[in-house]
């Protein structure tokens, strides 16, 4: 009797609202990238979306008029007043920003200008920091305070900011965040992945993805790590693709996708990558099936077909 009451008790507590419905509304960080418009698009499907974007006019174009577009930009002073109108009332999440591992123009505060002179005279002005690794980590810490869009900048204090906005604007309408994050967070110290972190990368996802473990389970809403390898595929420039992602990179001959457990290695491959359109499938599946809550997968492609939906389902509901 003791046990099935303790069983009955755990159902009782469990928090159902972290199932999202159809017609709930999804807010997408990250929007315009060439993963979160892919997401946003798919995920109107089923439910209402609300895309946040620098640029909407850029962003209509492709999504037409199935997403709500908003703009804000994350690394203003008050990033809690900014997404407040495409936060309000949302149930759910999906955080597709973040920044590329090494210097490129995506570093650049425009997201589209070269940075090869302000980081060597970064770098050169952190000469004295001491060895090779502090002298980068200085140079990284004084593009962040000059407003570049480094890992620290965008894949740590960006997701920090994206929390506090959400609490703010959704409240106790909370059920489910799902982070596209990336191999190699948990692995931080085996190779290759710190060459990868040669700049923080990973050390700033790791953070972001501690932060959002603590959020959860303070807030009572389930969260979802999904880690790709090496994104590839696009860029996608139109939003035909027939109602399905399936259509999209239909001539990759690497199209099977393998899911696992955690931040693991795959098919014993470290190479394996992840199109970008199999990504954003796996992610709006991920919130239409429910799986995965509070837990990590990695997501890659290896040499086969595109499963069916069903059999896409089954690998999500499995893990």
């Amino acid at each position: 009797f003791h046990t099935v009451r303790a069983m009955l008790v755990g159902i009782l507590l469990t928090p159902l609202s972290a199932v999202l419905a159809p017609g709930d509304t999804v807010t997408v960080l990250g929007a315009s990238g060439n993963v979160g418009k892919l997401v946003a698009l798919r995920l109107a499907d089923t439910f209402k979306v609300r895309g946040v974007v620098r640029d909407a006019a850029r962003a209509r174009a492709f999504l037409g008029d199935k997403v709500s577009l908003y703009e804000a930009d994350l690394r203003g002073d008050d990033v809690t007043a900014a997404l407040a109108p495409a936060l309000e009332g949302a149930q759910g999440l999906v955080v597709c920003t973040g920044t590329t591992a090494f210097p490129t123009q995506a570093w650049s505060p425009s997201g589209r200008e070269g940075v090869s002179l302000p980081v060597l005279r970064a770098l050169f002005d952190a000469r004295e920091a001491g060895g090779l690794g502090a002298v980068v980590e200085a140079a990284i810490a004084s593009l962040s305070a000059s407003g570049f869009n480094t890992p620290t900048v965008v894949d740590e204090v960006g997701n920090y900011k994206i929390l506090e906005a959400w609490e703010a604007a959704a409240g106790a309408s909370r059920k489910r965040l799902v982070l596209l994050s990336s191999v190699g967070v948990q692995r931080r110290a085996e190779m290759p992945y710190p060459i990868l972190n040669a700049c923080g990368v990973l050390d700033a996802k790791a953070a972001a993805e501690a932060a959002i473990v603590a959020d959860a389970a303070g807030a009572g809403y389930a969260y979802t790590f999904v880690r790709p390898g090496q994104l590839f595929g696009g860029p996608y420039d139109n939003n035909y693709y027939l109602g399905t992602l399936f259509q999209l990179d239909k001539d990759a001959e690497t199209r099977e996708v393998l899911l696992g457990k955690g931040d693991v290695t795959l098919n014993d491959d470290p190479q394996l990558g992840t199109l970008r359109s199999t990504l954003a499938e796996v992610i709006a599946q991920t919130l239409e099936c429910g799986a995965g809550e509070n837990a990590d997968f990695t997501c890659v492609n290896a040499k086969g077909e595109f499963p069916e939906p069903a059999v896409l389902r089954e690998r999500l509901a499995a893990l």
